[in-house]
């Protein structure tokens, strides 16, 4: 691997990539099928989006005629509309939520992927101060380490959110300007990118505005391809997380014993850490004690296999929520994370004994 002087040189930021970059598109973001169903209907002409072409065109030097050609070859997608509305995240409770990561498969992919790039892995630790298993188990969350990327058309999955799904149509309204611009910016064929019912791309699944923001050419090739690089992708993952603010060496969450009546009128409602541990220890949570007693927590509650699971978040699970808006994929990173890392530590030390038995 080439080494790069300084951190990550080839930050890729807000369209200062090397606009003139003259990449063209040697790879394939996947082998099969684009997977989702199309319903037809020409976007043009559409009042909203003539607005949003007009947008384009006054503030980002794109020509009408080119993003008419663009936008013009766009196709509804019922399929990305269909799952949009039904997240596993806001349908399966926590203890079916968890068994489709926490697989003993998983946790073995989990080890080959980290054996396979473990010099990449403990590099980016040391730059970037993100845990290797912290990266290894996104990745294995997002994709089952680069194996399930997406098969949807990228184009159409935005411009069918963007403008067919009025709840959440000005994000990804942003993310389509974000993907046209981001395929100039890269002379990328955008008929070709290809990702989640979302729009989010490649092993880390980065929507466009955080390719734009976060991705790293950490291979010093002028290409940030997280589409088939894992050391590119390693190293966006824990960028990502370094610049929304990973503190090192300060956990994740811890899993919490409960007693009385009071312990439920302390949970929490949103993602940030917002209750003082005192407070939650009067209300009957029994709390391990490596968590510092000037700690404010996500107090939190989970139906598991074996009934109500309670968990304290820390400032970390926040930033693992910056990735994904859910205490239940945070958990779920956690826990593979632990998991991955033991799994690895065990397979390490078992190399050691046979090469000292060989030796012997």
């Amino acid at each position: 691997m080439k080494v790069i002087s300084g951190v990550f040189r080839h930050i890729v930021r807000g369209g200062l990539f090397m606009a003139v970059l003259g990449w063209t598109v040697m790879w394939a973001p996947v082998s099969y099928a684009v997977a989702q169903e199309n319903s037809g209907g020409n976007y043009l002409g559409r009042q909203d989006v003539d607005a949003f072409i007009d947008e384009l065109v006054s503030e980002n030097s794109f020509s009408r005629e080119e993003l008419e050609q663009i936008i013009g070859q766009a196709e509804r997608s019922d399929r990305a509309l269909a799952l949009i509305s039904r997240p596993a995240e806001g349908t399966l409770e926590w203890k079916d939520y968890r068994k489709i990561f926490m697989t003993p498969e998983r946790v073995s992919k989990g080890v080959s992927f980290w054996a396979e790039n473990a010099e990449t892995l403990v590099r980016v630790e040391k730059e970037l101060g993100v845990p290797a298993n912290i990266i290894v188990a996104i990745i294995g969350v997002e994709t089952y380490y680069g194996r399930q990327t997406g098969g949807f058309k990228v184009l159409d999955a935005l411009t069918t959110l963007g403008f067919d799904f009025p709840r959440r149509g000005k994000f990804f309204r942003k993310e389509l300007k974000n993907l046209l611009i981001l395929a100039r910016e890269q002379n990328l064929n955008i008929n070709e990118l290809t990702g989640s019912y979302a729009g989010a791309m490649g092993i880390p699944q980065f929507m466009p505005s955080s390719y734009r923001a976060y991705a790293v050419d950490y291979t010093g090739d002028q290409q940030a391809n997280i589409w088939q690089s894992n050391e590119d992708a390693i190293a966006s993952v824990a960028n990502y997380l370094q610049r929304h603010g990973w503190k090192y060496g300060k956990g994740v969450a811890v899993k919490a014993q409960v007693s009385g009546v009071k312990h439920d009128k302390v949970l929490s409602a949103g993602l940030q850490p917002d209750k003082k541990l005192s407070l939650v220890r009067k209300a009957g949570w029994s709390v391990p004690g490596e968590i510092p007693k000037s700690s404010t927590v996500l107090a939190m509650k989970h139906e598991g296999g074996a009934g109500s699971e309670y968990w304290l978040g820390l400032h970390n699970f926040y930033v693992i929520t910056r990735y994904n808006r859910s205490q239940m994929y945070a958990l779920a990173v956690h826990q593979l994370a632990g998991e991955v890392k033991a799994s690895y530590n065990r397979s390490l030390a078992e190399q050691s004994t046979v090469v000292k038995g060989k030796q012997g």
